[in-house]
């Protein structure tokens, strides 16, 4: 069939109007718009199109209003909009803020915005105050007065304190101020005896001293899981101590024996001295008596009683010598 001026115009216009709506489709969301309709949240399709023109999805706006609508929540798009361009999980606000009535926790929706832009979980937070979190230190050393280390392991049992959430201390503060607070139960103990016959002891101890201060939580209970004996920490510093001792001993010692040492050499060095001068002294008589009986002031007999002194000594001095060695051979 031929077609004429009308049909083409006819057929254009119809193109066009597909195009239009299915750029009216794509650009307005038509049916999140039913859908809040038939749920019976009362937002205008004009309100949709200038959600795409900030540049916010409408599903993640729109869907969450409804799940509070429904739950009987009062909500404004707005509120959620701007939660949405904040960064916030609008969805999981939403979510809490049900959990919370459910569970009669007084929670607004400025509480949970704040608690989900701050970083933490609003949800997970709501149902730890319905469901309180059990956590779990690792074993933890202490010394008792005796010197016998003691280790102990605690579950604390907490509850998420909503209105601390928000600039609150994490679940690492509260196991640092247990685990500190274990250490000085344990160390204040007289003997490691009494802390094992009574562990409540040291979970009573801690708890009173109100450790959940500045936290997100609420400490409930502080439980001890186990406990065990671990070193003999004061023998082991009294055997350091001894050890230590023994060695600034060793050290003292090795320096008196050195200074003895260099006296000695000190005292060989002054006799070796000594027998230098004398064997120079020695050197020189010869010299002296030659010029004494060169100026005649010592005669050939003297000279002669001098020599036989000199060989008499030394007759003396052998017989003492063998004299000695006799009397050494005999003992």
């Amino acid at each position: 069939m031929p077609l004429d001026a009308g049909n083409i115009t006819l057929l254009i216009g119809l193109a066009v109007l597909l195009i239009l709506l299915a750029v009216l489709f794509t650009f307005v969301p038509v049916m999140l718009w039913i859908s809040a309709l038939a749920a019976g949240v009362r937002i205008g399709i004009f309100e949709l199109v200038g959600m795409r023109l900030r540049r916010v999805i409408p599903a993640r706006v729109v869907n969450p209003l409804i799940k509070a609508v429904k739950a009987g929540i009062d909500l404004s798009t707005s509120k959620l909009e701007g939660h949405y361009l904040a960064g916030g999980n609008v969805d999981r606000v939403v979510n809490a803020l049900i959990a919370a009535q459910r569970a009669n926790i007084e929670l607004t929706f400025e509480r949970a915005a704040a608690i989900d832009l701050a970083g933490r979980d609003v949800l997970e937070a709501v149902q730890m105050s319905v469901n309180p979190k059990v956590i779990e230190t690792p074993f933890i050393a202490g010394v008792a007065m005796n010197g016998i280390e003691v280790k102990a392991k605690a579950r604390i049992t907490v509850r998420a304190n909503i209105d601390r959430l928000v600039g609150g201390a994490g679940e690492e503060t509260v196991i640092a101020r247990v685990g500190e607070g274990i250490v000085s139960t344990i160390g204040s103990a007289a003997d490691h005896k009494k802390v094992l016959e009574n562990p409540d002891m040291i979970s009573q101890t801690v708890l009173s001293k109100g450790l959940d201060a500045g936290t997100a939580f609420e400490i409930l209970s502080i439980d001890i899981a186990d406990i065990d004996i671990g070193k003999n920490i004061g023998a082991e510093l009294q055997t350091d101590q001894a050890e230590a001792d023994k060695k600034i001993a060793q050290a003292k010692a090795e320096e008196r024996r050195a200074m003895a040492v260099a006296k000695e050499q000190e005292m060989k060095a002054k006799v070796e001295e000594m027998r230098a001068k004398v064997v120079e002294a020695e050197a020189e008589v010869p010299m002296a008596l030659s010029e004494a009986l060169r100026k005649g002031n010592m005669g050939v007999m003297d000279y002669m009683n001098y020599q036989n002194v000199m060989a008499d000594t030394d007759m003396r001095g052998s017989i003492s010598k063998a004299t000695d060695g006799d009397g050494s051979n005999q003992k």
